[in-house]
C-alpha cells in the first residue's frame, strides 16, 4: 500500500454554510453526473489533518493518486451558492482507501471503467473500489469534485454518500487537428488533463494533413524537416512519449491519425513524386465544384500507382505504431477528390484504359490495411471509404474484424448505414459534434459576405454552420433510430472534433470547453433523466457550476451565462406561457 503526503490543518470547528433561503442547490456537483448517487441525510465532515490516500502499487495509478491528493489540498473550491449542510463533529475523514480488482488491465477500448465510492457515516475512511486502474482514476476525479472549502484549513466532504458509476459508451473522445495550426505540447497535455476531469478517455490526434507534417519520424525524417511549419513546430519522439505517458497517467488513450491517401500535400515537400496535385490552387478558375482539386485550400493526394508511395507509407506506419501503443490506428481515408488524381499522367492513362478511381483507392487500401493490421492494430477510417458517392471500396476490402468506421456526415442516417453493413462505428456527426463550425469561412475574396444582410453559408459563414451549442451537443443521441440491439452495440461511442482552420492555442480551451463537457455527460450517463426525459434544462446550472470549477483549475472554458444567473437559480429560464387561442 502507498501512503502519501498529509494535510496540515487547523483544529476543526462547527461551521454554518450559507442560508438555505438562498438556494436549495447542493454543494455536491459531479460532472459528468454519476449513473447512481445516494446522499439522503445531507451531512458532511471535514478532512483530517492527517488525510491520506492509499492505493495499490501501480505506475499510472500512483501518479494519479499523488496528483489528486495535491489537487484536493490546493484547489480550495467553494460553490457560488449552496444550502445548509449539517457539519458533523466528533470525527474527521482521515483516509481514502483505493482498491482495484485487476491492476494489469491495459487502457484499451472496452476496459471496465466502473467504480464505486462511499463515505460511510461514522467511519474515518472513505472507500473507492474499481475493477481497473482506469475506473479508479474516474473515482478519484469524482472524490475530488465532492470536496469543497474556502481554504486548505477547512475542507468538507459529504458523508453517507454512495456512488455507483460506469460509462454508457466505451469510446468518448476529442479530436484535435494539429496540422492546419500547430499546438505546443503543453496545449495538448492541458487538453488531456481537462478530458480526464470530464471522464473522456480518447485523445484523437489528427497529426498530419496537407498543410503540415509536424511529426518527426526516425525512418522518414525529411517528412517533418520539409513538411512542417518549421523546426519549432514539430513533435519529436520524446514529445510523443511524454504525451502518451501523460495520457496513461490521466486515463486517456492517445489515438494517432495519419490521414491518407488524401490530405497529404505536406508529404510532397519531401517526396514530390508520390503526391499528385501538390501545391496547386485548390479550385482552378473556370472549373466547376466537381472539378476542384481539394475541398479546401491545401491540395495533395498520394499516388496509388507509384511503388515508392508504399515504401514511404509503410515506414510511416511502422514508426507511428512504435511511438503509440494505442491498439487503434486511424488511417484517414476521407475526401479523396477525383480532380487531384486526374492531374497525374499515369493515373489518367490508367483511367483511359478502363480503370476507375475506386479501383485506385482499393489498390491503396489493399496494400496498406494489411500492413497496419500486421502491427497488431485495428484500423479506423473515415466513413468515406465505404460511403462516398464517387470514390469508395466494396465491403470485401474492409474486413469487419479489423475495421472501424468514423462517421461525420448526415447524422443518424450514416450511422445507420454503417452499422447495418456490420461495421463498428465512432460517431462524429458534423451537424452536432464539430466544434469549429459557425465562425465564418477562412477563404479570401469570398463574395458571399458582400451581401448587406449579412450573408454567409447558413448565416454562419462556414460549411458546417451554425455554431454547435452545448445544448445541441448534449441532446444528440448517437444511437438515434437504431432499434436493433446488435446494431446499437456496434456504436462504440463518439468524438467531438476541433478542426483548426480557425483555431490555434489562443482559442483552444474556449472552443472545446465546456461544450465537450456536455458531450462527456451525454456519453457517460446519458442526456435523459430516470423517466427517460431529456434533462438539458436541469443540466444547465450543473454545467455552469462545473465550468467555473474548470476555470479555477486552469482551463479557459468559455462562459455559458452571466454569473448573475448562477447566483439566482431559475431567474434565467425561458418563460412558460399558456398556449394562446390565436395560435
Amino acid at each position: 500500500m502507498l501512503t502519501f503526503l498529509k494535510f496540515h490543518v487547523l483544529p476543526i470547528f462547527f461551521i454554518s454554510l450559507l442560508s438555505p433561503s438562498l438556494s436549495t442547490a447542493s454543494p455536491i456537483n459531479i460532472w459528468p453526473k454519476p449513473r447512481f448517487l445516494s446522499w439522503p441525510q445531507r451531512k458532511a465532515i471535514t478532512l483530517s489533518p492527517d488525510f491520506t490516500i492509499t492505493s495499490p502499487q501501480n505506475q499510472h495509478l500512483s501518479a494519479s493518486v499523488t496528483r489528486y491528493h495535491n489537487q484536493i489540498r490546493s484547489e480550495n473550491y467553494s460553490p457560488h451558492i449552496t444550502s445548509s449542510i449539517k457539519l458533523m463533529k466528533g470525527y474527521t475523514l482521515s483516509k481514502l482507501v483505493v482498491t482495484v480488482t485487476d491492476l494489469s488491465l491495459p487502457l484499451h477500448h472496452g476496459v471496465n471503467e466502473s467504480y464505486t465510492l462511499s463515505v460511510p457515516i461514522g467511519s474515518f475512511s472513505a472507500r473507492l473500489s474499481a475493477h481497473s486502474v482506469w475506473g479508479a482514476m474516474h473515482g478519484l476525479e469524482t472524490f475530488s469534485q465532492i470536496v469543497w472549502g474556502r481554504s486548505p484549513h477547512l475542507l468538507c466532504v459529504p458523508v453517507g454518500i454512495y456512488i455507483q458509476d460506469s460509462p454508457l459508451f466505451g469510446h468518448r473522445g476529442v479530436l484535435l487537428d494539429t496540422s492546419r495550426n500547430y499546438y505546443g505540447v503543453e496545449d495538448i497535455t492541458r487538453t488531456i488533463q481537462a478530458m480526464s476531469a470530464n471522464k473522456l478517455n480518447v485523445f484523437h490526434w489528427h497529426i498530419t494533413d496537407s498543410h503540415s507534417f509536424p511529426l518527426v519520424l526516425p525512418s522518414e525524417p525529411s517528412l517533418a524537416a520539409k513538411g512542417s511549419y518549421g523546426p519549432d513546430m514539430v513533435y519529436t519522439p520524446e514529445d510523443v512519449s511524454m504525451i502518451v505517458q501523460f495520457g496513461l497517467e490521466h486515463g486517456v488513450r492517445v489515438l494517432p491519425e495519419i490521414d491518407t491517401p488524401g490530405h497529404t500535400g505536406s508529404w510532397g515537400e519531401a517526396y514530390p513524386d508520390i503526391v499528385t496535385c501538390a501545391n496547386m490552387f485548390w479550385w482552378p478558375a473556370g472549373k466547376s465544384w466537381d472539378e476542384r482539386l481539394a475541398s479546401e485550400p491545401g491540395t495533395g493526394q498520394l499516388n496509388p500507382l507509384n511503388p515508392k508511395t508504399y515504401e514511404v507509407v509503410k515506414n510511416v506506419i511502422q514508426d507511428v505504431s512504435k511511438l503509440f501503443p494505442e491498439p487503434f490506428f486511424h488511417g484517414g481515408g476521407d475526401e479523396v477528390i477525383p480532380g487531384c488524381w486526374k492531374t497525374d499522367p499515369a493515373i489518367t492513362s490508367f483511367l483511359s484504359s478502363g480503370g476507375t478511381l475506386s479501383q485506385l483507392l482499393e489498390k491503396y487500401i489493399n496494400l496498406t490495411l494489411p500492413y497496419i493490421v500486421s502491427q497488431n492494430r485495428t484500423v479506423v477510417y473515415w466513413e468515406d471509404v465505404l460511403l462516398d458517392a464517387l470514390i469508395k471500396v466494396e465491403p470485401s476490402v474492409l474486413p469487419k474484424e479489423h475495421t472501424i468506421l468514423q462517421t461525420w456526415n448526415n447524422g443518424p442516417v450514416n450511422t445507420k448505414r454503417i452499422v447495418a453493413a456490420g461495421y463498428r462505428v465512432i460517431v462524429s456527426s458534423s451537424e452536432y459534434y464539430y466544434l469549429d463550425c459557425g465562425h465564418g469561412g477562412f477563404l479570401g475574396n469570398d463574395s458571399q459576405y458582400d451581401q448587406q444582410g449579412g450573408g454567409g453559408v447558413s448565416a454562419g459563414g462556414s460549411w458546417c454552420a451554425p455554431f454547435k451549442t452545448w445544448q445541441t451537443i448534449y441532446n444528440y443521441d448517437i444511437t438515434d433510430g437504431l432499434v436493433d440491439e446488435k446494431e446499437r452495440k456496434l456504436v462504440l461511442g463518439g468524438e467531438v472534433a476541433l478542426w483548426s482552420e480557425q483555431a490555434d492555442p489562443t482559442v483552444l480551451d474556449s472552443r472545446i470547453w465546456p461544450r465537450a463537457s456536455a458531450f462527456a455527460e451525454s456519453l457517460w450517463s446519458g442526456n435523459r433523466d430516470e423517466r427517460g426525459v431529456k434533462r438539458c434544462g436541469e443540466a444547465l446550472d450543473r454545467l455552469n457550476r462545473w465550468r467555473y470549477r474548470m476555470v479555477k483549475r486552469g482551463i479557459g472554458a468559455e462562459p455559458i451565462q452571466p454569473l448573475w444567473c448562477l447566483k439566482n437559480p431559475g431567474m434565467c429560464n425561458a418563460a412558460v406561457h399558456a398556449a394562446s387561442d390565436d395560435l
